[in-house]
Protein backbone atom coordinates (compact mmCIF):
# COMPACT_ATOMS: atom_id res chain seq x y z
CA UNK A 1 0.00 0.00 0.00
CA UNK A 2 1.52 2.97 -1.00
CA UNK A 3 0.87 6.30 1.89
CA UNK A 4 -0.21 9.51 0.38
CA UNK A 5 2.37 12.45 0.34
CA UNK A 6 2.63 13.85 3.67
CA UNK A 7 0.94 11.06 5.25
CA UNK A 8 1.53 11.17 9.27
CA UNK A 9 1.77 7.44 10.34
CA UNK A 10 3.01 5.89 13.70
CA UNK A 11 5.27 3.44 14.12
CA UNK A 12 6.12 1.04 17.10
CA UNK A 13 10.17 1.02 15.85
CA UNK A 14 12.40 3.81 16.58
CA UNK A 15 13.82 4.38 12.91
CA UNK A 16 12.38 6.25 9.28
CA UNK A 17 11.23 3.59 6.75
CA UNK A 18 12.46 4.60 3.57
CA UNK A 19 11.03 7.67 1.81
CA UNK A 20 10.17 8.71 5.16
CA UNK A 21 11.41 11.43 7.76
CA UNK A 22 10.68 12.05 11.08
CA UNK A 23 8.56 14.43 12.55
CA UNK A 24 10.91 17.13 13.96
CA UNK A 25 10.58 20.13 12.69
CA UNK A 26 13.69 19.42 10.25
CA UNK A 27 13.61 21.77 7.45
CA UNK A 28 13.77 20.60 3.60
CA UNK A 29 14.71 22.58 0.46
CA UNK A 30 11.92 23.38 -1.65
CA UNK A 31 13.67 22.32 -4.66
CA UNK A 32 13.78 18.95 -3.19
CA UNK A 33 10.60 18.56 -1.99
CA UNK A 34 8.44 20.46 -4.53
CA UNK A 35 5.44 18.24 -4.56
CA UNK A 36 5.41 17.85 -0.70
CA UNK A 37 5.96 21.32 -0.13
CA UNK A 38 2.73 22.22 -2.77
CA UNK A 39 0.88 20.48 0.31
CA UNK A 40 2.80 21.90 3.57
CA UNK A 41 3.61 25.98 2.70
CA UNK A 42 5.04 26.99 5.54
CA UNK A 43 2.85 25.91 7.90
CA UNK A 44 5.28 24.54 10.02
CA UNK A 45 7.68 26.75 9.13
CA UNK A 46 10.71 27.86 7.02
CA UNK A 47 11.35 30.66 4.56
CA UNK A 48 9.16 30.00 2.00
CA UNK A 49 11.56 30.88 -0.71
CA UNK A 50 14.42 27.93 -0.09
CA UNK A 51 13.15 26.22 2.92
CA UNK A 52 9.82 24.52 4.09
CA UNK A 53 9.43 22.72 7.80
CA UNK A 54 7.93 18.97 8.63
CA UNK A 55 5.48 19.75 11.64
CA UNK A 56 7.56 19.11 14.62
CA UNK A 57 5.63 16.39 17.30
CA UNK A 58 8.53 15.78 20.00
CA UNK A 59 6.88 16.27 22.88
CA UNK A 60 3.49 16.98 21.64
CA UNK A 61 -0.52 15.50 20.99
CA UNK A 62 -1.46 15.86 17.71
CA UNK A 63 -5.27 17.66 17.48
CA UNK A 64 -7.15 17.87 14.35
CA UNK A 65 -7.33 21.52 13.53
CA UNK A 66 -10.83 23.26 13.41
CA UNK A 67 -13.39 23.73 16.39
CA UNK A 68 -15.81 21.50 17.56
CA UNK A 69 -19.21 22.83 19.08
CA UNK A 70 -18.63 24.90 22.09
CA UNK A 71 -14.70 24.68 21.54
CA UNK A 72 -11.87 26.87 20.60
CA UNK A 73 -10.42 27.35 17.42
CA UNK A 74 -7.27 25.67 16.48
CA UNK A 75 -5.64 26.44 13.23
CA UNK A 76 -3.65 23.74 11.39
CA UNK A 77 0.11 24.22 12.67
CA UNK A 78 -1.11 25.96 15.93
CA UNK A 79 1.53 25.29 18.99
CA UNK A 80 0.67 25.48 22.06
CA UNK A 81 0.62 24.38 25.64
CA UNK A 82 3.14 23.57 28.42
CA UNK A 83 4.05 20.38 30.40
CA UNK A 84 4.08 21.47 33.66
CA UNK A 85 1.99 24.56 35.42
CA UNK A 86 2.50 27.12 38.21
CA UNK A 87 -0.54 27.53 40.13
CA UNK A 88 -0.97 31.31 41.60
CA UNK A 89 -3.49 33.05 44.00
CA UNK A 90 -4.75 34.45 40.70
CA UNK A 91 -5.30 31.05 39.68
CA UNK A 92 -8.13 30.39 42.66
CA UNK A 93 -11.82 31.58 42.81
CA UNK A 94 -11.89 34.13 45.76
CA UNK A 95 -12.55 32.08 49.23
CA UNK A 96 -12.60 31.76 53.06
CA UNK A 97 -12.37 29.99 55.63
CA UNK A 98 -14.58 30.10 59.12
CA UNK A 99 -12.11 29.61 61.94
CA UNK A 100 -13.47 28.10 65.00
CA UNK A 101 -12.52 30.29 68.00
CA UNK A 102 -13.84 30.83 71.16
CA UNK A 103 -13.94 33.01 73.87
CA UNK A 104 -14.01 31.28 76.43
CA UNK A 105 -11.21 30.17 78.22
CA UNK A 106 -8.51 27.63 77.17
CA UNK A 107 -8.39 23.69 78.88
CA UNK A 108 -5.86 22.26 75.99
CA UNK A 109 -2.07 22.80 76.30
CA UNK A 110 -2.00 22.20 72.71
CA UNK A 111 -3.73 23.17 69.72
CA UNK A 112 -4.16 20.08 68.20
CA UNK A 113 -7.82 19.38 67.25
CA UNK A 114 -9.13 21.92 69.19
CA UNK A 115 -10.17 25.68 68.31
CA UNK A 116 -8.36 28.50 69.24
CA UNK A 117 -9.23 29.94 72.35
CA UNK A 118 -8.61 32.73 74.85
CA UNK A 119 -5.78 31.77 77.37
CA UNK A 120 -7.54 31.19 81.03
CA UNK A 121 -4.86 33.83 83.21
CA UNK A 122 -5.36 36.76 80.29
CA UNK A 123 -1.82 38.01 79.47
CA UNK A 124 -3.36 41.04 78.17
CA UNK A 125 -6.79 42.96 78.62
CA UNK A 126 -6.65 44.70 74.92
CA UNK A 127 -6.62 41.22 73.14
CA UNK A 128 -8.76 40.81 70.44
CA UNK A 129 -10.31 37.23 69.44
CA UNK A 130 -8.91 38.00 65.95
CA UNK A 131 -6.89 35.28 64.28
CA UNK A 132 -4.35 36.36 61.41
CA UNK A 133 -3.71 33.80 58.55
CA UNK A 134 -2.12 33.67 55.32
CA UNK A 135 -1.75 32.48 52.07
CA UNK A 136 0.29 28.75 51.85
CA UNK A 137 2.06 27.12 49.46
CA UNK A 138 5.47 26.90 47.52
CA UNK A 139 4.67 27.83 43.67
CA UNK A 140 6.70 24.92 42.91
CA UNK A 141 5.61 24.10 38.79
CA UNK A 142 3.93 20.64 38.41
CA UNK A 143 3.21 18.18 35.63
CA UNK A 144 -0.13 18.96 33.06
CA UNK A 145 0.72 15.99 31.27
CA UNK A 146 -2.16 13.35 30.24
CA UNK A 147 -0.66 9.95 30.81
CA UNK A 148 1.40 8.90 26.96
CA UNK A 149 2.85 6.70 25.28
CA UNK A 150 5.89 7.53 23.21
CA UNK A 151 6.11 6.35 20.07
CA UNK A 152 7.49 7.67 16.36
CA UNK A 153 5.77 10.17 14.40
CA UNK A 154 6.81 9.79 10.52
CA UNK A 155 5.34 11.85 7.82
CA UNK A 156 5.73 10.23 3.83
CA UNK A 157 8.13 12.31 1.82
CA UNK A 158 6.78 9.51 -1.16
CA UNK A 159 3.72 8.62 -1.94
CA UNK A 160 0.40 9.25 -3.76
CA UNK A 161 -0.30 13.39 -4.52
CA UNK A 162 -3.69 13.48 -2.55
CA UNK A 163 -6.37 14.72 -4.54
CA UNK A 164 -9.20 17.09 -2.81
CA UNK A 165 -12.38 16.18 -2.80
Amino acid sequence: MNPFLGQITLFGFNFNPQGWATCDGQLLAINQFQALFSLLGTIYGGDGRTTFALPDLRGRSAIHFGNGPGLSNYPIGQRSGNETTTLSVANLPAHSHNRGISTAAGEEDSPLNNFVAMHAGAFNEDATNQVASSNTGSGVAFSNQDPYLVVNFCIALQGVYPSRS
